[in-house]
């Protein structure tokens, strides 16, 4: 079960990045759907299959609205634990890409902004809570995720979270949902936001100081993935695209296909170790595709995750 932002995604292809004042050419545009926690939810249903995966989050009454449930429902995420909000519209995202994949994005939420703690108490967003294996926290409103957790603890569950732009807040802002947290799964910005450290390494020591039992999981981009816990250090390579024949066009989604492809495999009962190799081989693969929501299939992520290395070392 996953928390977050529900968008459509306006992607704008540029050759580069303008200057302040300067205006480019935009040589294409895509419209897709997107959002952190749908894209997150898909990407898990793509690899646990139909009705594995569900999504709580706000959408408005708007076209843009039942466009996503009927998406939800194409790819087999179960869409109870929306709520639809008459006051707000859909939340809608403006990305520029420029020709080496990355990316500037401005965001409007929207009805993402309007999911309040008591939605949480609607009695299909508790029985999701309530079967769910993996609880998955990614940028709902602050208050709504710290209540999340504070339920999904009390139920037993395992939480992943990616805190997202609220890392800037640091670790003290974050701490009342980092306590009940078994999983924060940051990238190398994010990490540095949170904890004001660039190495990977002391920054983890850092959060894991006040939360012993919390298992860090650092996203580097084309230098894989590393995981600290009270056990071991896990160190997970990219998937090497140039050695498969493919390149990157888009690393915007890679992310959240990461975050999705890795709170599947746990919900398998998978390890660690295997959580990352999932989570780095789906991540490498989406950054093939054009498209936000460019997640594999459990075929597809099969056929290349073998050509995903990783290694651990004692804490």
């Amino acid at each position: 079960m996953v928390a977050g932002a529900i968008n459509w995604d306006f992607n704008l292809f540029v050759e580069r990045f303008p200057r302040s004042g300067e205006e480019v050419v935009v040589e294409q545009v895509t419209r897709v759907p997107g959002g952190k926690g749908a894209n997150v939810a898909v990407a898990a249903a793509r690899l646990l299959g139909p009705n594995q995966a569900a999504i709580i989050g706000g959408l408005g009454n708007d076209t843009f609205g039942m466009e996503h449930v009927r998406i939800f429902g194409k790819e087999g995420v179960l869409t109870s634990g929306i709520r639809f909000v008459e006051s707000e519209e859909s939340g809608q995202a403006y990305i520029v890409i420029d020709q080496h994949g990355e990316n500037i994005i401005h965001t409007h939420r929207g009805a993402n902004s309007a999911i309040r703690p008591d939605d949480l108490q609607h009695p299909e967003r508790r029985e999701l809570i309530s079967r769910a294996k993996i609880v998955t926290i990614m940028d709902p409103p602050f208050e709504t995720a710290v209540k999340l957790a504070e339920e999904a603890k009390r139920l037993g569950k395992t939480i992943a979270y990616d805190p997202g732009v609220r890392a800037q807040i640091g670790i003290d802002g974050l701490r009342p949902i980092l306590r009940n947290v078994d999983y924060i799964i940051p990238n190398q910005s994010e990490i540095v936001n949170l904890t004001g450290i660039g190495n990977a390494d002391t920054a983890a020591a850092k959060l894991r100081k006040d939360s012993p039992n919390l298992k860090v999981v650092t996203k580097l981009g084309e230098k894989g993935c590393l995981m600290f816990s009270a056990r071991e250090r896990i160190q997970c390579e990219a998937l090497d695209l140039h050695s498969i024949g493919m390149r990157s066009v888009n690393t915007v989604g890679c992310g959240d296909a990461f975050l999705g492809a890795f709170v599947a495999a746990l919900s398998e009962g998978l390890s660690d170790h295997e959580a990352l190799r999932w989570g780095s081989c789906a991540a490498g693969l989406k950054a093939t595709r054009s498209e936000t929501r460019g997640s594999p299939d459990r075929p597809t992520l099969s056929r290349y995750i073998d050509e995903v290395k990783v290694r651990s070392e004692a804490s």
